[in-house]
């Protein structure tokens, strides 16, 4: 019984870790607000602040997507490419 719980957790981590680019994008679309973003997106991978500046990052296996928040208001989103040498 453990296996099998093992195996599912490691499943369901790696299928978190597949989402490319375009599925964050695409699933984005259209939010406007912070709380709209977190809702279909959880929370980001990483924060970056600066005063009423945010920057959520969001990994993707073939790059990353940045969203920058101004308050409570998504303003900018951008995708990154891969990072290979």
């Amino acid at each position: 019984m453990r296996a099998i719980v093992a195996l599912l957790m490691v499943a369901l981590t790696l299928a978190g870790c597949s989402r490319t680019k375009e599925d964050v994008l695409r699933k984005a679309e259209s939010v406007k607000t912070r709380a709209d973003l977190e809702s279909r997106l959880g929370r980001p991978d990483d924060i970056a602040k600066l005063g009423p500046v945010e920057r959520w990052t969001y990994k993707a296996s073939n790059g990353e997507v940045v969203f920058v928040i101004l308050g409570d208001t998504v303003t900018l989103q951008a995708a990154g490419g891969d990072k290979r040498p």
